[in-house]
This record gives structure tokens, C-alpha cells and sequence, in this order.
């Protein structure tokens, strides 16, 4: 109790802190105010005839009064006593009480629910008293008696009683719940509890003894374990006295015996057992067999392994690694942000002037400055239309004459509509200063991300392994590249070697080429690829399909440790509660980047947007993340099947409105001003950021610090993977089962040097499924060369004079 006491006081010291002084000032006048009031009630009651005729002489010195606060005690009295309400005074004088209760934030009363049973009494009481005492004295009051007179006088004794009960009776009614179905229950319950009691009181019969007497003979002979004691024969309550002994963990095993011990009195027992004399008692006896709390025998390992060699380290293997410093980055000096107040009183007289000859009104207007761009927030009079301000967008942006005004209309989560107005002078944004901020060198993101800062200064950042994909979009220019780097370069500063992989695809072969020098450390590749940055279209697809196989194959470690995520799966395999005899290894994150989306697609067409698909739809949960990026963001590029399973979207700059639309669903990414200047979509809003800036200089300082150190035997090796166009040989070809019109394809094949199936259709006039297989045959006979996406396939043989050749020998 006194620890108790010690840990409530300062909790009830912090709350009066919290009270403002008005508070407690008016809180403590209310209370003190309903003591004296009723005090002076009670004292004016006791002699109401003599200090009535005192009430009125209040500065006279000579008459005193003998009201326990004098002449103010007569005064309340005779005010809310004589002149009022009667007795009913003292709930004026309770309901201060509670109201200064409340200010003092102390509800001990319900307030609503007191205040309302107050008032029905404050009107009630005084008639009630009014008609008990035919007015005379001061308990009704000048209220009380006026309306009792005014019922008598209309409805007569009769009626005015009648009114007064019903009255009563309703209140009491839906107070106390008397209804004649509760009312009946209650007496239900109390008629049955009675009625036991009765029956247990009453004596048994000679018959029903000796009855008794035989049961309890045999009922010793059926339970010998039950031990009789003697307790007092007047014991009328069941007693219970529980010990539970517990013996220490001793060894790997935890032993709980429970031993209960069960007092019942003389009736309880009389219920169980119908053979017990009256007038013993029974000390009934339970032991509980012990039971035995098996751990894991697995569990006992992990935690023999954990206290002998402690937790798995996934960065032993680096143990010397160092995380790239800050001096890489460039710092390009001052990167406040300066505000010239003519440029913003310019716009703003701009914008009103404008919106005001087309008759829409302001009420108020705010300014926030950004690294390169002011939002002017606005919030319209009453009865403007949202969408006539919107329709003004080329209107305002030719009055400014500017370019990249974005109109917000309405603003998601404020009553106001915003005007992004580009700045004249913008502002640096470096990847330095969002590097070193707090913000992220203590952000505890799996996988952080840094796009730069928004358009009221401030660092955003996002969780790539809650996005969980990326898909990226701007015209050649416009910052599309910076900004994978920036992504790039935040993810590197922020996870070890041993948590990260990147698998890097570069059709342009020249903008991820900086990353090959830290493919010991943080690229991923297939067994026999030579180089970890991907150009090759026909590897992309091996590459990905290999994604694919990691990832089923992370399914089944995940299913067999029974974890949800890599971050459930990674948790159990440092706790070593996973065998990596059986398979089990530490998960690295794989983050996929492409760069340019749209020649995959051109290239190798569904070969590419399926596996693609597949990674985004299930690759989450297993730490496997895709970053796409494209310059064409066109519908047959970013399909509906690809745009489903990236909810987070960037967008720079792009051509039209139409692609703005492909890659957000909404305008405004054709209005933006360039040079980092980007629209970032999570699934919710579309946000207006300044990309961080990392130059290629920058990048390189970064690679060649991290490929001089110590890495890994090689590069993360993905699963094996065979196309089924790498498996048909020469060999798997059979003269004798080639179709009949095999000849006449390759004939048309070698003329027309195009190996395509769809030309093979329409010169043979055959279905698809045939010359599909006549051109698998063409391939294993080596007419033609494998499948090439979505080109053509090679021709091999040069002429028909050869191929008339490679015939005849096929014929033999």
C-alpha cells in the first residue's frame, strides 16, 4: 500500500502542474462557495422567522443576525430558501459542489447524469413540499407555493396529488429500471434462493437417512483417498486453500507439481455427496499429477549455441568493412534557403489580382518556401467552386509567367487549395546534406531511402521494403538517372555488404557501369556470367527467371522455419534456431534495378513483363525489391499488369500529360521544371520533391572506396537457369520424325533469310502450334539459330544451293 501511495502522489502532483491557474482558482471559489451556502441554508432553517426580517438590512450595524455567516447567510437563505425554491436549495448548493469538482478536473460524479437528477428535484421538490404543507414555512418556497396553488386551483387536491406521484413514479420508474418484467425476475431469483436455503434447513426424514447412511458405505468403499477432518459444524461458507508448490528449473526440463487442498462446508458437501452425515465436515483433497513443460528440443540447442558462441553474425565475414564516410560527397557550400519578399508580394498580388477577375474571392493567403519551388496556399470565400480556380491553371501561369505551375485542388488534409509557383533563385538540394542529416543517419528503414527535400525544406525519406517496388519515369535529362543514384548512394551508406545485393541491369550500358567496381561486395550474378552489370537482352531474361527461382526458393526456407518475411526468417537464423544443414542461410536483401525498361520490352516483350510481374506480385515478403525505370512511359511500355504491382511511383519531368497520366493516373508530371524536379506517388498522394543531387564524380569515390576493401570470394551467385532454347541441340533432332513441310519451310527460311514462325504461317498458310514445332525442327537441325526475343531468329545457312545439300544428307 505505501509503494502503491508513492506512485500515485506524483502522478496526482503532475496533474495539478497540468492545471491552469484560472482553473484551480475558480475550481476552489465554487467549492467554497457550496460549503457556505449550505451551511447558511441549514443555519437560516433553524431561525428562518427572525433573521427573515433581517435580510433586508444588510449595512444596518445595530441588528445582528444570528445566521452562522451573518447577514450573507441570511441573505442566501432568504433568496434561494423563502424567495425561491424551498429545501430544493441545497441541490443549488451540491451543484456548485460539482461543478467546482469538474473544473478541478476531480469527476467523482457522473456530470451530466447529476446535473439532470438535480434540476428534476429543483422543480419538483418545492410543489411536493408546497402540497405537504399547505405553504406554510419556508420549506416549499415563493415557487413551490405559487405553483402548488395555481395546480389546486385548476385541478383541484386530488388532481395536484395525482401529478405529483405520477410524476415521481415515472422517474423512479426509468431510474431504477421498475418494470414489471425485471421486477418479476428479481423476485423470481429471490423466491428460488429461498427456497434453497429452506430446503437446506429442513431436517431429513428416518428414510432418507438411512438411505444416506447406505451411500456413504459405499462411496467410502469407492473413493478410499478421501480423508474426513473435523471443522466447525456451524461453517456455513465453502472454503478453499490452494498451495501450488513449484519446484526450480533445474534442468532442461521444468517440472510443475500443483498440490490443490479443497475445504467444504457441511451443505456443499451434502450436494456432492448425498451420503455425508450432517454434521461433519469433509476436508476433500485434490492432487494434480505432475505435469511436465517440454521445451523445443530444438529451441534447447539454439539456446546452448547462442550461450557458447552468441549470435550469428552476418558481417563477420566483413568484419573490417567500413561504411563509406561523408568527405565523398561534395559540399557545395551554403544550401540555406534565402527569401526575397518582393518576388513573394509579387505573386501574390499576381494571384489575387488574377483570381479576382474571374470573380473568385480569397480569404486568406500563406506562402511556403521550398529548395525550388513556393506553394501558396489559398482558401477560397464561401460559395467559390474548387473547380473554377483549377480550370485557371495556364491562366495563373502566364500571369507569372513561369513554367511548372501545379494547381492542388483541394489540398489532401487541409481545407486550402495550392498554387506551386517555381522560384527564380532556386536552392542546391546536395546528396551531402541529406546524408549527414539526422534524420536518416538515425533512421532504423530496412532498406532507407533519400529522395532529397520537399517543397517545405524538409528530408524526405521512404522504406524501399515497404513500397515495395519503384517504378521511375522522366524524359532524357530531366534527372531520372541522379535520382536512381541517389538511391543508390543512400541504400550503400546505410547497409553492410552482407544485408544487400544488387542485380543491375543496364541496356544503355554506360549509366550503371560505375557500380562494377563493388561487385565483390554488393552485385549479384548468374554462375557463368562474366560481367555483373547486365546489357545483354537474352541474360536479362536468363537473370530474371533466375530472380524468379531464388525467390520460390526462398518461399521454402521461409515455409519450412515458419516465418512470414526475411525479416522473421533473418531474426531465427541469428537466434541459430535454423540448421544450415538443412539449407537454411542468412538472407541478403536483392534489390533489382533497370534502367531502361522500355528496350527490355521492345527487345524481349513478354519474355521480360512477365517475370517482372511475377517478382512484384509475391518477391516482397522474401526481400527481393525491383527499381524500374524507363524514359518512355507509355502504355504499351509500363502495361496495367506492371503499373498493379507498383503502387510507388517517381515521375520527372516528362513530354505530355498523356505520359504523366501513364505513370501517376494523374496530370502534373509535364508541368514540373526539370533538373531533379519530381512528383513521388506511395498509393495515397502525390508529393512534390527536389531530387538530392549526386554527381558522377561523387559516385566513383563511393565505388572505389568500397572495391579497395576487403569483399567476398565473388559476386552473390543467383540460381542456375536453362532456357528451354539452350537445351535443343543438333543431336535432339530426328530425320525421321521431321513434319512433312520441313523442307519447304526451310526453303522459304534460307530465301528470305527471316527466321520468323509468323512468316512460316502465312507462306504455308498453317496454325501457329505447327509451325511453332517446324521451327523448333529448323533449330535442332541447325537451319536456324535460337529464339531472340522478340527480333527475328538468324538464318544460318546462306544459300538454297547449301541448303539443297544439308538436305540430302538429312535424307540418308
Amino acid at each position: 500500500m505505501e509503494k502503491d501511495k508513492k506512485k500515485t502522489t506524483p502522478k496526482l502532483a503532475d496533474q495539478n502542474k497540468t492545471l491552469s491557474k484560472p482553473r484551480i482558482f475558480f475550481g476552489i471559489l465554487f467549492l467554497v462557495f457550496s460549503v457556505v451556502a449550505a451551511l447558511s441554508f441549514i443555519s437560516y432553517l433553524m431561525n428562518w422567522k427572525a433573521d427573515q426580517s433581517q435580510a433586508g438590512t444588510m449595512l444596518d450595524k445595530t441588528i445582528k443576525s444570528s445566521n452562522i455567516f451573518g447577514k450573507i447567510g441570511d441573505w442566501l437563505g432568504n433568496i434561494f430558501i423563502f424567495e425561491s425554491i424551498g429545501i430544493a436549495a441545497f441541490l443549488v448548493a451540491f451543484l456548485f459542489f460539482v461543478f467546482g469538482m469538474m473544473i478541478l478536473k476531480k469527476n467523482y460524479f457522473k456530470p451530466w447524469k447529476t446535473i439532470g437528477h438535480s434540476l428534476f428535484f429543483i422543480c419538483w421538490l418545492p410543489i411536493f413540499m408546497g402540497a405537504l404543507t399547505k405553504g406554510d414555512g419556508v420549506l416549499s418556497g415563493v415557487y413551490g407555493f405559487q405553483i402548488m396553488d395555481f395546480l389546486n386551483a385548476v385541478i383541484g387536491s386530488a388532481g395536484l396529488w395525482m401529478v405529483i406521484l405520477v410524476s415521481m413514479g415515472l422517474y423512479f420508474i426509468l431510474e431504477f429500471n421498475l418494470r414489471p418484467s425485471s421486477i418479476k425476475a428479481k423476485l423470481s431469483n429471490l423466491n428460488d434462493s429461498t427456497i434453497g436455503r429452506v430446503k437446506g434447513m429442513m431436517p431429513r426424514s428416518e428414510e432418507n437417512f438411512e438411505a444416506d447412511e447406505e451411500l456413504e458405505e459405499q462411496a467410502q468403499q469407492d473413493a478410499p483417498n478421501v480423508t474426513v477432518t473435523e471443522v466447525n459444524p456451524q461453517q456455513e461458507v465453502l472454503h478453499k486453500e490452494i498451495e501450488t508448490i513449484k519446484t526450480p528449473n533445474q534442468t532442461s526440463f521444468e517440472e510443475v507439481e500443483e498440490k490443490t487442498t479443497v475445504t467444504l462446508s457441511p451443505a456443499a458437501s451434502t450436494a456432492e455427496k448425498p451420503n455425508v452425515p450432517k454434521n461433519d465436515d469433509i476436508d476433500f483433497k485434490v492432487e494434480v499429477a505432475k505435469t511436465i513443460d517440454i521445451i523445443d528440443e530444438s529451441d534447447r540447442k539454439s539456446q546452448e549455441l547462442v550461450d557458447k558462441h552468441g549470435y550469428y553474425d552476418h558481417r563477420l565475414e566483413l568484419a573490417k568493412f567500413q561504411m563509406p564516410t561523408i568527405d565523398l560527397l561534395r559540399d557545395y557550400g551554403n544550401e540555406e534557403i534565402s527569401v526575397n519578399k518582393e518576388e513573394l508580394e509579387e505573386n501574390k498580388n499576381k494571384i489575387v489580382g488574377l483570381l479576382k477577375n474571374f470573380n473568385v474571392g480569397i480569404s486568406e493567403i500563406k506562402a511556403t518556401i521550398g529548395p525550388t519551388v513556393t506553394l501558396y496556399e489559398i482558401v477560397p470565400e464561401a460559395g467559390i467552386r474548387v473547380a473554377s480556380i483549377k480550370k485557371l491553371q495556364d491562366d495563373i501561369a502566364l500571369n507569372l509567367s513561369a513554367l511548372g505551375i501545379r494547381i492542388i485542388a483541394p489540398m489532401p488534409g487541409k481545407g486550402t487549395i495550392g498554387i506551386e509557383v517555381p522560384r527564380k533563385n532556386p536552392s542546391m538540394v546536395s546528396m551531402r546534406s541529406v546524408i549527414a542529416s539526422q534524420k536518416f543517419q538515425n533512421s532504423d528503414m530496412d532498406l532507407p531511402v533519400v529522395f532529397g527535400k520537399t517543397i517545405s525544406n524538409e528530408i524526405f525519406m521512404a522504406d524501399l521494403a515497404k513500397m515495395p517496388h519503384l517504378l521511375m519515369a522522366g524524359a532524357t535529362g530531366q534527372g531520372k538517372s541522379v535520382g536512381i543514384n541517389a538511391i543508390l548512394t543512400s541504400l550503400l551508406y546505410k547497409k553492410h555488404p552482407s544485408e544487400l545485393k544488387f542485380v543491375m541491369v543496364d541496356p544503355k550500358k554506360v549509366e550503371l557501369s560505375l557500380y562494377s567496381k563493388i561487385e565483390r561486395h554488393y552485385l549479384a550474378k548468374l554462375p557463368d556470367g562474366e560481367d555483373a552489370i547486365i546489357t545483354d537482352t537474352h541474360k536479362v531474361i536468363n537473370t530474371l527467371n533466375s530472380l524468379c527461382i531464388e525467390m520460390d526458393q526462398r518461399y521454402d526456407l521461409l515455409k519450412n522455419a515458419f516465418c512470414k518475411n526475411i525479416k522473421e526468417y533473418n531474426k531465427k537464423f541469428s537466434e541459430r534456431k535454423l540448421n544450415p544443414e538443412n539449407g537454411h542461410r542468412y538472407l541478403p536483401y536483392i534489390v533489382l534495378v533497370v534502367d531502361e525498361f522500355a528496350d527490355l520490352i521492345m527487345t524481349a516483350g513478354k519474355e521480360v513483363e512477365l517475370p517482372i510481374a511475377r517478382l512484384a506480385q509475391l518477391a516482397r515478403a522474401v526481400g527481393i525489391h525491383l527499381i524500374v525505370a524507363t524514359q518512355r512511359p507509355s502504355v504499351n511500355v509500363i502495361t496495367g499488369m506492371i503499373k498493379a504491382n507498383f503502387p510507388a511511383r517517381a515521375a520527372f519531368r516528362v513530354i505530355s500529360s498523356v505520359d504523366s497520366r501513364t505513370i501517376l493516373d494523374s496530370p502534373g508530371a509535364d508541368q514540373l521544371i526539370g533538373k531533379g524536379d519530381m512528383l513521388y506517388f506511395n498509393g495515397n498522394e502525390i508529393m512534390r520533391l527536389q531530387c538530392a543531387f549526386v554527381d558522377t564524380p561523387e559516385v566513383e569515390k563511393i565505388a572505389e572506396f568500397i572495391g579497395e576493401q576487403k569483399g567476398y570470394a565473388s559476386a552473390f551467385m543467383l540460381p542456375e537457369y536453362s532456357s528451354d532454347e539452350s537445351t535443343s541441340t543438333v543431336n535432339a533432332f530426328d530425320p525421321n520424325e521431321k513434319d512433312a513441310l520441313f523442307e519447304d519451310a526451310a526453303r522459304i527460311l534460307v530465301s528470305t533469310q527471316q527466321g520468323s514462325t509468323s512468316m512460316l504461317q502465312r507462306q504455308l498458310k498453317l496454325g501457329y502450334n505447327r509451325a511453332g514445332r517446324i521451327m523448333d525442327q529448323l533449330e535442332a537441325s541447325g537451319v536456324v539459330g535460337g529464339f531472340n526475343g522478340a527480333k527475328a531468329r538468324e538464318v544460318l545457312i546462306s544459300d538454297l544451293n547449301s541448303l539443297e545439300q544439308f538436305l540430302e544428307e538429312l535424307r540418308k
